[in-house]
């Protein structure tokens, strides 16, 4: 009897020590860890809709006629430099999709119309599908978001169309890291 309890017991006491171990690390680094958890997810049928497909590749196709720096990319390799699992890359996006929203789309929103009175309101819906997305201070990611806003903010108004001329990029590296869509749709960084 004295044999079962203590093997019973073995994989109890293994469980409570991980538990006390989590605990202990956690308290170490004052509470600043916050759990990646599944809100860093989108549905693939929020990037299925065909007509919305059609305004933000036609919206960046537009944007893009009117980008004259040509040897800049904001939405690219350097973006996810030292960034590797996907739910880091999908909150650096939703990092990103804020910072587009904020800064870009909704003051230079009496442009590129009739595309872009469609276009905001589809990327302020997956903002809010992503607002409960956190990550713990990762250094990596805040400093590719703010090498990307420190662009932007250094190319001005150009900065700003360049933003809007990537938006087709943006919604394919939102479907591809938030949505986990199939290889049909790999973009290459």
């Amino acid at each position: 009897m004295a044999a079962l309890q203590k093997s019973a017991s073995s994989p109890l006491v293994a469980t409570l020590a991980a538990g006390c171990l989590l605990i202990l690390a956690l308290c170490a680094q004052r509470g600043a860890a916050v759990p990646i958890t599944s809100h860093c997810r989108l549905n693939e049928s929020d990037f299925q809709e065909p007509y919305i497909i059609n305004y933000t590749f036609t919206l960046a196709q537009e944007a893009s006629l009117a980008d004259n720096i040509t040897d800049v990319r904001l939405i690219g390799r350097k973006l996810f430099q030292g960034i590797n699992q996907v739910t880091r890359r999908c909150y650096l996006l939703k990092q990103v999709l804020n910072f587009t929203l904020e800064e870009v789309l909704l003051p230079q929103s009496d442009k590129f119309q009739p595309h872009m009175k469609e276009v905001v309101p589809f990327f302020a819906k997956l903002s809010k599908k992503l607002s409960q997305c956190h990550e713990y201070d990762n250094q990596h990611i805040q400093r590719n978001v703010q090498n990307l806003k420190n662009t932007v903010k250094k190319l001005g108004e150009s900065g700003e169309i360049k933003v809007i001329g990537e938006l087709n990029l943006l919604f394919i590296a939102l479907r591809r890291e938030c949505a986990q869509v199939e290889q049909g749709w790999k973009m290459d960084y």
